[in-house]
């Protein structure tokens, strides 16, 4: 079970026993953290509708870096969210396995490293531990790794229910904490004697935070940079030094923080002085060698004045301006994102989860354009009642600028509600909101919607901020396209497969009946899975299972074909070799290209008989009062649909009271790397111990015991006969 709580966020200042424990939580984390061994870790939480993980707290990185993960759906293909989907430690170690398993995360983190993702769980789960090491550690995890990794997510548990249990904790949306990198104590007098050190080197000194800002630089990487130490202190090199000022230079102190390796590149001081910079991590910061490129080091270095109390001062506060190579990252991250959603929901749900937290926005409403009116199909921070105002209004508003923008395909911004009011006077009176970005979603000049970011705040629109969003703006646009053309053909053809498909199956007395059908969740989410029940007179009655190959409109027409054959053969009485054989030469007239399996059951109640015959189709199972389970031996006939003269060999077997006869298609027991017959013993041995004396409830407990989850490469059709009297 996992719970159900307003995102929170827990504090370590306050009063009472609660800022105890939320004491007591940053501790173990941390503790969790250095007890692994891990450079890195995050802690999330599960949001209330437990669809997102949120981030909560970081350690060993800044905050930005985490962005494209701030928020992850529980559903995406990343480690954390199948920690806490499939609910186990998700190991992954090297970066060439991050790349094979995880495609998308590895875009966002292209840098040698080693993680691992657990779930938080107690009585209930709460979320997930990331933790991330650098790649020269072993690429396997050994069991006592496991098992303080376990017990330090036991502990956040518990120390997470202890939280809630001393009162509801404040709820809120805030930024992930980032807990501080404790540092070894007494070293003021060492200090001193490090500085002296650093300056008798030849070439430069300088020592960056984890934030990539200066906290010390001798004299020789002030003259080597061509800056005062005083102008440099508490910066960021690429925002202090514009010669710096390149997103491949942020990208190798990125690597250095990520991977905690050392890295090096070359930049050009202006007009031509060439410097090699080798980067040197840790855990608390970067130290950094700056030597002339290609140049021997001075047999002695040059005398110069002490730095001692240029490292003695307090670092200048940090710039607000987010590094581009991370915005490039984040950017990257989310186009990745965008090409991996399938329907119009996962659209809104990304923009939701992921591209509003990393522009900072607090509301969201995403329109198409329908008939020269705004449908809107998404909006997230805003109360129904202000959405109804909005809701289909004409292109040509003046109510609100999102039609406008869509028709001249000009971005609008808005930073203020007073620039807002002198346009659109209406607007932030209803909406309440204080800034608003209008991106028009536009492909090939035809307008496919609108989406809307708003702000509680006003806000600047910084340039580079403005062209990420215009081109965020036409991912989004493509990626909406394509999934409301898919939505359109998925319910064309989920509609398609449910008429194909009996509504309902006849009652017949003295047979129970369940039946189960899953889709494939790949693909379209339909298939060509049939299964059938036929009356035959008042004293027999034909089972039909059958799979046909795919899982698309196609797959589903030819099933329609077949059920409706079989239908026709059936009518007759005929004995069921002849059902197939004739269903057979009608599939091999049509030629559709596609294989069918087929497996068919005459149960005679007056003979107390059943008889099978199969095309290609896997045995059923036979299940005796008593328990004992076992397969049919069936001999199978090919597939229908490949040779029209094919036979069929039949199989005859009493059927008895007490008696349950099980028939599945191949989804059911098929897995990659398994081998069939195994895994069709297994399914025998579920089916034998099910004690349900429902045979529905039977049916549904060995779908969980075969391991059918949420997830499915195939479709799976179950169809359960036992005979009550």
């Amino acid at each position: 079970m996992r719970v159900r709580l307003t995102r929170w966020r827990y504090r370590v200042t306050g009063s009472g026993a609660f800022a105890a424990v939320a004491d007591g939580l940053d501790a173990a984390f941390v503790e969790t953290v250095r007890r692994t061994g891990a450079s890195i870790g995050a802690l999330y939480l599960l949001a209330p509708d437990e669809q997102v993980l949120c981030l909560d707290v970081l350690y060993g990185a800044p905050a930005d870096f985490a962005a494209p993960w701030a928020r992850v759906p529980t559903a995406a293909p990343a480690p954390v969210a199948d920690a806490v989907r499939e609910e186990r430690l998700v190991w992954v170690g090297s970066q060439g396995e991050l790349a094979r398993s995880y495609p998308r995360t590895a875009v966002a983190l292209p840098y040698p490293l080693s993680l691992a993702a657990a779930p938080v769980t107690g009585d209930r789960t709460w979320g997930a531990l990331l933790l991330m090491w650098p790649a020269t550690r072993p690429p396997r995890m050994t069991r006592r790794e496991e098992s303080h990794v376990a017990a330090g997510c036991r502990r956040l548990a518990r120390l997470l229910e202890e939280a809630l249990g001393n009162g509801k904790p404040p709820a809120g949306d805030e930024p992930p904490r980032v807990l501080p990198v404790a540092t070894a104590e007494g070293r003021t007098g060492p200090a001193m004697a490090a500085a002296d050190f650093a300056e008798r080197l030849p070439g430069g000194s300088c020592a960056l935070d984890l934030e990539g800002r200066f906290t010390y630089l001798s004299a020789g990487a002030c003259e080597l940079l061509g800056r005062d130490a005083d102008r440099l202190l508490g910066t960021l090199p690429w925002q202090s030094l514009p010669w710096l000022d390149d997103p491949t230079y942020e990208d190798r102190y990125r690597a250095a923080v990520i991977s905690r390796e050392p890295v090096a590149f070359t930049a050009c001081r202006p007009p031509d002085r060439w410097l090699d910079f080798h980067l040197f991590p840790d855990g608390s910061g970067i130290s950094v060698r700056i030597v002339p490129n290609g140049a021997s080091p001075p047999p002695s270095p040059a005398p110069h004045a002490s730095a001692r109390s240029a490292a003695a001062r307090s670092a200048a506060a940090p710039s607000a301006a987010a590094p581009r190579a991370g915005r490039l990252y984040q950017l990257t991250h989310l186009a990745a994102a965008l090409t991996e959603v399938v329907g119009v929901q996962d659209v809104i749900d990304l923009v939701a989860d992921q591209i509003m937290p990393a522009f900072g926005a607090q509301g969201l409403v995403l329109s198409t354009a329908e008939a020269g009116r705004l449908r809107i199909i998404g909006f997230r921070g805003y109360p129904v009642e202000v959405i109804e105002r909005f809701e289909g209004l004409p292109l040509d508003t003046s109510f609100t600028p999102a039609g406008r923008a869509l028709t001249s395909g000009i971005p609008a911004f808005f930073t203020t509600p007073e620039e807002m009011r002198r346009i659109y006077p209406e607007a932030p009176q209803i909406s309440g909101k204080q800034a608003w970005a209008f991106l028009p979603l536009i492909i090939s000049s035809r307008p496919v919607g609108i989406c809307v970011l708003s702000y509680d705040e006003p806000r600047e629109f910084p340039a580079e901020d403005r062209a990420v969003l215009t081109s965020l703006a036409g991912l989004i646009a493509q990626a909406l396209d394509r999934a409301r053309l898919y939505d359109i053909k998925h319910e064309l053809a989920h509609g398609l497969q449910q008429a194909l498909l009996p509504r309902d199956l006849p009652t017949v007395p003295g047979l129970g009946v369940a039946v189960r059908y899953l889709p494939a969740t790949r693909g379209m989410d339909i298939g060509g899975d049939f299964y059938d029940l036929i009356r035959l007179g008042d004293t027999a009655v034909a089972a039909v299972i059958g799979d046909v190959q795919g899982h698309d409109v196609a797959a589903a027409a030819l099933m329609g074909q077949v059920r409706t054959a079989v239908h026709a053969h059936s009518a007759a009485g005929t004995r069921p070799d002849t059902v197939l054989s004739g269903t057979n030469r009608l599939l091999t007239d049509l030629g559709p290209d596609l294989f069918t399996s087929c497996l068919y059951v005459r149960l005679d109640f007056a003979a107390d008989l059943a008889t099978l015959a199969s095309a290609g189709h896997p045995p059923p199972l036979l299940r005796r009062p008593d328990g004992d389970t076992r397969p049919l031996d069936v001999p199978p006939g090919p597939l229908l649909g490949i040779d029209p003269d094919a036979a069929f060999p039949v199989t005859e077997i009493p059927f008895t009271a007490g008696l349950t006869l099980l028939l599945y298609t191949d989804g059911l027991v098929e897995r990659p790397g398994l081998d069939l017959d195994d895994a069709i013993t297994a399914l025998t041995g579920h089916l034998a111990r099910a004690d349900e004396q429902d045979l529905g409830a039977l049916v549904d407990t060995v779908l969980s015991k075969a391991g059918v989850g949420a997830q499915r490469l195939d479709d799976v059709a179950v169809l359960a006969l036992r005979r009550t009297g």
